[in-house]
């Protein structure tokens, strides 16, 4: 045989330079490169979302409860066992709204956040 028909030898030292691997999302992240800030900036402006919707709630319906009094002096006026059902309300019946919305936020945060750990980690990943 001569040597036309064999290539020469070559010393493998290393992985080829010309080739990188591509980065994982939490590598993105590490790194903060600009695809990484921008899984970041999702997960916070979701939950910025979030708190900003959950807050017109209660402004909405917990806030607007002085302006219903204002503007409808009867009601505000009838009293049950001799108190104001508007201290009534103001001072027992908006727990309840506050607890519904405090549940309905902890749990679509909660659900965002693993949203987020699936896109991370994959879902075999959670914790």
């Amino acid at each position: 045989m001569n040597d036309k028909e064999h290539p020469p030898r070559e010393r493998v030292t290393g992985p080829r330079g010309g080739r990188s691997r591509p980065m994982s999302v939490t590598s993105h992240i590490n790194a903060q490169t600009e695809i990484g800030e921008l899984y970041v900036r999702t997960l916070v402006r979701s939950q910025l979302r979030l708190a900003l919707g959950t807050a017109a709630i209660l402004v909405l319906t917990v806030g607007s409860l002085p302006l219903i009094f204002l503007l409808l002096r009867s009601v505000a006026d009838y009293l049950v066992f001799g108190v104001p059902v508007a201290w009534i309300l103001l001072g027992a019946g908006v727990y309840p709204i506050l607890l519904l919305l405090a549940w309905g936020y902890l749990r679509r945060a909660e659900r965002n956040e693993a949203a987020f750990d699936d896109l991370v980690h994959g879902p075999q990943g959670r914790r």
